[in-house]
């Protein structure tokens, strides 16, 4: 019985090909999006856990200095004489023609046990590791990228984190240009009992440690979880295109359950048969669904990691590799969907009496009545966002007002929707019109599912859109401030420093030092820049809030500025004291804004910062010149100097950079959009082939009253195009909330920095259009199938039972 039973209902999907694919492409859809947002966190998460681990970085402790000024080499062999196992490592970037790479000085010979990422202790490749002209052990993609290069001898090693090279510290200082500088000490696992107290021998030194997370991982959480939340949101539309299939295929299996109940299956093998459909259905769905999330990930990780090495400087491959953990929870979330898709149909066909399921109008009355329990979770939902709104704080508060915002607007749609069509129905007059609104507002619950799904990704288009153009907009404009010298030069040295200022200074209007420290500010990592007392500063740097005379109290030294994320995450304005390294304090004169940063910054003078960094490297300037001079300059110092292109960038390069950065940064989130209005479409389509399925008994009565079938099928375009423009107009002020709590919580919790919030109509009508045609092309096929009705089908519905 049983086995017979499953045959009969699979059959069903037999009968109808069409129906299956919307079921299968629905449900592979929503877990392709979700599955490439997954792989791509998972890739970069893995990437911090190769870079903490990187010389044991997890494991072991590190001496560092206060400051994060480099150790002297002379620190290292004093503890070493002293007994102390440590050993030297030296961390810089340098660049090899358009490649930039991290370089990583070692000592093979002191280096522990557990810090060691590839074997260069021993063997043969311990002289060629060494000895000049050195090697550089790096990965296979690094590698590639350097087969054109004037590089020293290359070799790939397994577990070197992507884009960094390990290289012996001979090697590393000359390349980095530190021939006395080391960046942290290593400290084993195993001292000696007895030893010297650290700070006895090596005063200016700190324990540090290990950092089993990774300050990258830390820093780009907030990323990543927008990219979850944006996942499961195209997951959530998807899933709407599941909910439609399966609702078409119990409503047209009515009289099949009636027929196996009636020969003896009982409520609760029928509903298990079902389920065990589902379930298959589920697991062929998610196999195909992680497939496809694969090219989606392979297709956007490039630009992915391009945005965690622009803003964050973390290195993250662009190729992808295949795990366990991401293809599992495909499978898994894909059978999660199905089953909270099935839920209600389940629900149903185990409850009903035997004959119920037999009731045209049963599943229909049940959707209706819960109308009213649907805007009680609405109002609910939003009055959650507004209580978080004014209680909570954090990231996760940010992700839940958006949450209840979404779906407290999602709810409420319907409920709107069947008021509005209430009012509308109210003036109308004659038979035609009065039936046209009243059947409009009885075909609302069966599209319900699939105009809130429309809404929210026309809201999530529109807040994103808002939030990313808002961005542009003030990043443009900020960067014309920020970026007020003409030209910028970096030297290799110090002795190249002195002497390129010496060059300059004749030639040009201004020469501004652009010098920085690495400082530890509240406890947390900071950087500290030197200024000059120079008019370019006073008239273009973007200050949020200032006290009078800021830039002169600079100057002095009686005050300092600093940017936003540093203000908002210690609660610090102007009139507030601050402490730097050494103890040194002073207070804050101003902050500035400082987009796409994610550290904390403070800007003292220039005096100020020589006292307080004196071994700080002084290789940076910004050049004040004509705009016409730019390129004469330019061509001088590669000439007198032999300065490297990347040692000399002019204004407009720099900006160009920037922005692509900022265009890479939200390619991913654009294209999560774009996919996610094409799954609404396709929820859409489902919704009206479910309908159109459903809709004979209520039509064809109109179509004996006289009506004609290209009539009816007019009627049909004109309701679903009319309730696809009502969602359009409610989507607009839920997508602008959006796009407000997007710039003035998320952001905010996430970097520290606030955005002004900049409308774009000209964007939201486009939108619309967009969205109006996925609805267009959505009905058109129901429509036309309408209008091609044979008059034998719509006969058929008075001569048999429905």
């Amino acid at each position: 019985m049983w086995v017979t039973s499953l045959a009969a209902l699979l059959s069903h999907w037999r009968r109808r090909p069409l129906q299956l694919a919307m079921l299968l492409m629905g449900l592979s859809l929503a877990t392709a999006l979700w599955t490439g947002v997954q792989a791509i966190n998972a890739e970069a998460r893995a990437s911090y856990d190769r870079a903490a681990a990187s010389l044991g970085g997890d494991r072991l402790s590190r001496l560092v200095s206060p400051d994060g000024a480099l150790i002297s080499q002379s620190a290292f062999v004093t503890l070493r004489r002293a007994g102390w196992l440590v050993s030297p490592v030296l961390e810089g970037e340098t660049q090899f023609g358009e490649t930039r790479v991290r370089v990583i000085g070692i000592d093979p010979l002191t280096l522990p046990r557990e810090a060691r990422q590839t074997d260069v202790a021993t063997g043969p490749e311990l002289a060629a590791f060494v000895l000049p002209p050195g090697l550089m052990i790096v990965s296979a993609q690094l590698a590639r990228a350097l087969e054109s290069e004037a590089t020293p001898p290359l070799r790939i090693g397994e577990g070197v984190p992507p884009g960094a090279a390990i290289v012996d510290m001979g090697l590393a200082q000359a390349l980095l240009q530190t021939p006395d500088g080391l960046s942290y000490l290593i400290v084993a696992a195993g001292q000696s009992k007895g030893l010297p107290a650290i700070g006895t021998i090596a005063p200016g030194l700190v324990l540090e440690a290990p950092d089993a997370q990774g300050d990258i991982a830390r820093l780009t959480d907030s990323f990543h979880l927008n990219l979850t939340a944006f996942g499961f949101l195209a997951f959530a539309v998807g899933l709407f295109i599941v909910y439609s299939a399966i609702g078409l295929a119990f409503e047209q299996r009515r009289p099949m359950f009636r027929t196996l109940r009636a020969l003896g299956l009982s409520a609760r093998a029928l509903t298990g048969l079902l389920l065990l459909e589902l379930v298959f259905l589920a697991f062929v769905a998610g196999a195909a669904g992680v497939t496809m999330g694969y090219f989606v990930a392979s297709a956007l990780l490039p630009d992915v990691a391009s945005t965690l090495r622009g803003l964050y400087g973390a290195d993250v491959p662009g190729a992808l590799s295949l795990r366990p953990a991401w293809w599992a929870s495909g499978v898994g979330i894909a059978l999660a969907g199905m089953l909270v898709s099935a839920a209600e149909s389940l629900w149903r066909v185990s409850r009903l009496p035997l004959l119920a399921s037999a009731q045209p109008r049963a599943w229909v009355r049940a959707s209706q009545s819960a109308l009213r329990w649907q805007a009680g979770a609405a109002a609910g939902m939003l009055a959650l966002a507004y209580a978080v709104l004014e209680l909570g704080s954090g990231l996760f508060a940010g992700f839940a007002i958006l949450g209840a915002l979404l779906l407290g607007s999602a709810l409420a749609l319907p409920v709107v929707l069947a008021i509005l069509l209430g009012l509308a129905q109210k003036p109308a007059h004659g038979p035609l019109a009065t039936w046209f609104w009243a059947d409009t507002r009885q075909q609302l619950p069966g599209l319900s599912l699939a105009l809130m799904a429309l809404m929210l990704a026309l809201a999530t288009n529109i807040g994103v859109g808002t939030m990313v153009s808002s961005f542009r907009t003030t990043l443009t404009g900020w960067l014309d401030q920020r970026l007020a010298s003409e030209l910028y030069v970096a030297a290799r040295t110090e002795e190249e420093s002195v002497a390129l200022h010496a060059w300059l200074t004749p030639r040009v209007d201004a020469v501004l030092p652009v010098w920085s420290a690495d400082d530890q500010i509240a406890d947390q990592p900071a950087e500290v820049f030197g200024a000059s007392d120079h008019a370019t500063y006073r008239d273009n740097w973007p200050l949020l809030t200032s006290v009078p005379d800021v830039w002169n109290r600079l100057a002095r030294g009686e005050a300092v500025i600093i940017n936003e994320q540093l203000s908002r995450r210690e609660n610090l304005g102007p009139g507030d004291s601050i402490t730097l390294s050494r103890g040194w304090r002073a207070t804050v004169a101003g902050v500035y804004s400082d987009y796409g940063n994610p550290v904390a910054q403070v800007i003292v003078g220039l005096d100020e910062w020589n006292q307080l960094y004196p071994d700080a490297p002084r290789l940076r300037y910004g050049v004040r010149i004509a705009p016409d001079k730019v390129q004469a300059i330019a061509r001088e110092l590669t000439a007198d100097f032999g300065l490297p292109s990347g040692n000399i960038v002019d204004q407009a390069s720099l900006k160009t950079l920037s922005l692509d950065v900022f265009e890479r940064t939200f390619s991913v989130t654009a294209a999560l959009n774009v996919l996610t209005l094409g799954v609404a479409g396709l929820a859409m389509f489902a919704s009206l082939m479910t309908l159109s399925g459903m809709r004979l008994p209520q039509l064809a009565p109109v179509w004996a009253a006289g009506v004609t079938r290209r009539r009816l099928a007019l009627l049909e375009l004109a309701r679903t195009m009319m309730l696809a423009a009502l969602t359009l107009i409610a989507a607009l002020p839920v997508g602008i909330g959006l796009a407000w709590v997007l710039l003035a919580v998320v952001n905010v919790e996430a970097f520290g920095w606030r955005l002004p919030m900049h409308l774009f109509p000209a964007d939201w009508a486009q939108l619309g259009v967009l969205g109006f045609l996925a609805a267009l092309l959505a009905a058109l096929i129901p429509v036309r199938r309408l209008a091609r009705l044979a008059p034998s089908d719509l006969l058929r519905v008075f001569a048999n039972e429905r």
